[in-house]
């Protein structure tokens, strides 16, 4: 099932980048890397906090990381998306998001981004699937991967 905004643009978090880009993500990084692909056409969406969290992940995180030139083009490619840039009343509207739906302040700044980007859907593994902030759907891409083990 696909989930976009009206113009077909979907919000992507950190976690489903970083699988469609570690090569011992197995099963994950395929379904990560084909939900990505098909946003290249300029309907993929994020922040600027998803691009710095990727580039740390991709380069320190992973249990085999990649060569910061390799992270630093994969981070350059995703800057063709969509990417919200937020400011200071960004930062106090996720302060709210957190304090009234009780996610941590940097899930709030990514739902927060997602929802002034118009997007219906938020593809993060991190946030309960299903879950709705107004028009905004958090869909965990590999749910049914996971009901299954």
């Amino acid at each position: 099932m696909s989930f976009t905004s009206a113009d077909g643009r979907a919000f992507f978090d950190t976690n489903v980048l970083v699988y469609a880009y570690d090569a011992l993500a197995g099963g994950k990084r395929d379904r990560a890397h084909a939900l990505a692909a098909a946003f290249w056409d300029g309907r993929g969406t994020l922040s600027l906090q998803v691009l710095q969290e990727l580039y740390v992940t991709l380069t320190q995180k992973l249990r085999s990381p990649l060569e910061p030139s390799v992270a630093s083009g994969i981070v350059g490619d995703l800057t063709t998306w969509m990417v919200y840039a937020p400011a200071s009343a960004d930062v106090l509207a996720a302060i709210s998001l957190h304090r009234e739906h009780g996610l941590s302040f940097w899930d709030a700044m990514i739902v927060h981004a997602a929802l002034q980007t118009g997007c219906a859907v938020l593809y993060s593994e991190d946030l309960q699937h299903g879950r709705r902030f107004g028009g905004l759907e958090i869909v965990n891409p590999f749910a049914d991967r996971q009901e299954q083990t």
